[in-house]
């Protein structure tokens, strides 16, 4: 695994001298057209792809961005780096590429902290001319799946108060006034997962001169803390469809919490499964009154 996960766009133009990099633009083709990074290939899947995280569920997400990566020309020797417009503009899209990259076992890839934004205010090359890739076999690691937990695993740390379930979407999702990013109803139940606590993925970020980029390792520590996460803290990780946990996923290994997993299929594939229990009204845990029960219905 490449040991740095954020490159700034200096960083990415050094590392572009040495010819071995492969840039990922996870932005809608339009966005794309519009101007990218020389040699820029783009995968838009990334973001708008679905996933369950039952065992087929997994297997057709590897199989499909086994495909995507392998076409964008990555075979195991190549520092993937894979970037959105800025931090916060894409849910942490690009974050969500690195994610698939590591899921699938792939040992060099980043991001570009600061996105697109950041490279383009720093008056670096940008081009609308297409990109052709060479593909390559992609080189598929299963070991690394273990960093996904499915549906079944989640409901079992709903029972076990030493696993932190950190819930990381926006508070409209957190408070159940709203199902999803992709509309209030979009999802057949609003709420969240019995027992999570809160940290909002935007927390993980503060204002930079190009854009939002990630805070600090003890700025990130401190917030964990707020939630009672410490760097030996079991965590799993949920949001809608696994974007925002990459982003937050990213954070929390910055600041050296060991154990850190996702729920992929996160509140998109949870709703959808009335057996599944749900908690609605203010959290118990933060000590609001008029917590409700979680529910199934």
């Amino acid at each position: 695994m490449y040991d740095k996960v954020l490159l700034d766009p200096m960083d990415l133009a050094t590392r572009l001298k040495d010819g071995d990099v492969v840039l990922i633009d996870t932005r809608d083709p339009e966005s794309f057209e519009a101007g990218h990074i020389p040699g820029a290939v783009n995968a838009h899947d990334i973001f708008t792809y679905l996933a369950t995280s039952t065992p087929e569920g997994q297997k057709e997400l590897q199989t499909k961005f086994a495909g995507i990566f392998g076409n964008a020309g990555l075979s195991g020797k190549e520092l993937a780096v894979v970037y959105e417009q800025s931090m916060d503009t894409g849910f942490g899209q690009s974050c969500r590429g690195y994610y698939l990259l590591i899921f699938l076992g792939y040992p060099r890839a980043a991001v570009l902290h600061g996105g697109f934004k950041a490279w383009a205010d720093a008056s670096l090359p940008t081009t609308t001319e297409a990109s052709i890739s060479a593909p390559k076999p992609f080189p598929v690691d299963s070991q690394a799946a273990g960093l996904i937990v499915d549906a079944k695993t989640m409901l079992e740390a709903v029972n076990d108060p030493s696993i932190i379930k950190l819930d990381v979407r926006d508070v409209d999702e957190w408070i159940g006034a709203s199902s999803s990013p992709y509309g209030a109803d979009y999802c057949p139940r609003k709420g969240r997962i019995p027992g999570a606590r809160w940290l909002e993925w935007y927390r993980m970020m503060k204002p930079g001169k190009d854009g939002p980029v990630f805070k600090s390792k003890d700025e990130i520590v401190a917030e964990c803390q707020t939630v009672g996460i410490t760097p030996d803290t079991p965590v799993i990780l949920y949001c809608f469809k696994g974007a925002r946990t990459s982003n937050t996923f990213i954070a929390l290994k910055e600041a050296g919490v060991k154990d850190v997993r996702t729920y992929f299929g996160s509140w998109n594939e949870w709703s959808r499964d009335p057996s599944l229990p749900i908690e609605e009204g203010f959290p118990i845990w933060l000590g609001f009154e008029g917590s409700a029960a979680p529910t199934a219905s």
